[in-house]
């Protein structure tokens, strides 16, 4: 996150008081800000505004800005939930949030940071925005409902479509669909209705992209543990490929450890599943696939911008999504 929308994330939070556990829980409040995210999010909503032709320093400006820190906070609150329901040992190469503190006061923390995430929409004063924000905690909260479901229920009988509907809702939402119509919104502009589209491709593209990594990323680049998707049980579209082609015993293997929770997996099995993975093709198949959803949605993209005020941001908006739909970490 850059540093004047940290500080802007910050300036709304609590100092604490004069007792010891409220300056701890103010301490819990600002921890996942300042881990040094990437910004992904906000940042593709500064880019729109400024396709749409906001400049910085005009008075839509500020608005903009107050936008972006309230996607943070969004981002910020929802893994700290994420963690507790996905039982995460790290976040951002550290502890995750409710290893450190347990799970009461993590969720609490992040009970705490959506409300704040609130106050900086109201601090924005952007016509439609509050709109936007229920329309991103609905759809996000669908697609995680579906995910721990799955989690839940042991459910392995799932289909490639299924997964695509699931990340669309609890990914593609908030990493780019909201971020390109809050933008838009902020320079006063109508959002283009194919930023939806053209949205839940690159959302798409980008968590495949995400679960690409999980197996087969650099654990110093990627920020999370390699191969946690295994423990978790995740629902990715390289297992289910896998679990289609996959031999008999190799897929009853994985069966039963996905039976299991997570402490009680067999580690030498979960490594055992993790080589097959990464030797049967699924991976690059999944790499394919997201391919594929990148270059329809960057097609979209650029069509819904034609006619943006400003062409040169607008072309550095297509270069940045296409850089986080084939990010390397």
């Amino acid at each position: 996150m850059r540093p004047d929308l940290l500080g802007r994330v910050l300036s709304l939070l609590p100092t604490g008081g004069g007792r010891p556990e409220l300056k701890a829980f103010s301490a819990m409040l600002r921890d996942y800000p300042q881990r040094g995210g990437k910004g992904i999010r906000s940042e593709l909503l500064l880019a729109s505004a400024r396709a749409h032709g906001l400049q910085p320093g005009t008075p839509g400006g500020e608005g903009a800005l107050w936008l972006a820190a309230a996607l943070e906070l969004f981002q910020n609150w929802v893994l700290i939930h994420d963690d507790i329901e996905d039982d995460s040992e790290e976040r951002r190469g550290r502890p995750a949030l409710h290893r450190l503190h347990g799970v009461p006061l993590a969720i609490n923390a992040g009970d705490a940071l959506h409300a704040y995430m609130w106050a900086a929409v109201h601090h924005a004063q952007v016509p439609g925005a509050v709109e936007e924000f229920l329309n991103m905690v609905w759809r996000t909260a669908e697609g995680q409902h579906l995910d721990l479901t799955w989690v839940q229920h042991r459910a392995w009988d799932l289909t490639e479509g299924d997964y695509l509907e699931m990340v669309r809702l609890k990914t593609a939402y908030y990493t780019v669909v909201m971020p390109l119509r809050l933008g838009a919104l902020a320079a006063g502009v109508t959002p283009d209705e194919r930023f939806t589209a053209a949205g839940l491709n690159l959302g798409a593209a980008f968590q495949i992209r995400d679960d690409v990594l999980n197996l087969a990323g650099d654990p110093l680049k990627y920020g999370k543990e390699i191969g946690g998707d295994l423990l978790e049980g995740k629902r990715t579209l390289i297992v289910l490929h896998w679990l289609a082609h996959a031999p008999e015993e190799q897929k009853g293997t994985f069966l039963e450890q996905m039976r299991r929770d997570r402490q009680d997996k067999d580690a030498e099995a979960i490594a055992n599943i993790h080589r097959w993975l990464l030797e049967s093709g699924s991976v690059e198949y999944a790499q394919d696939y997201a391919d594929r959803q990148a270059r329809e949605g960057l097609a979209l993209l650029a069509e819904a911008l034609e006619d943006a005020p400003d062409q040169a941001a607008a072309r550095e908006l297509l270069g940045q999504m296409r850089g986080l739909a084939t990010r390397e970490a």
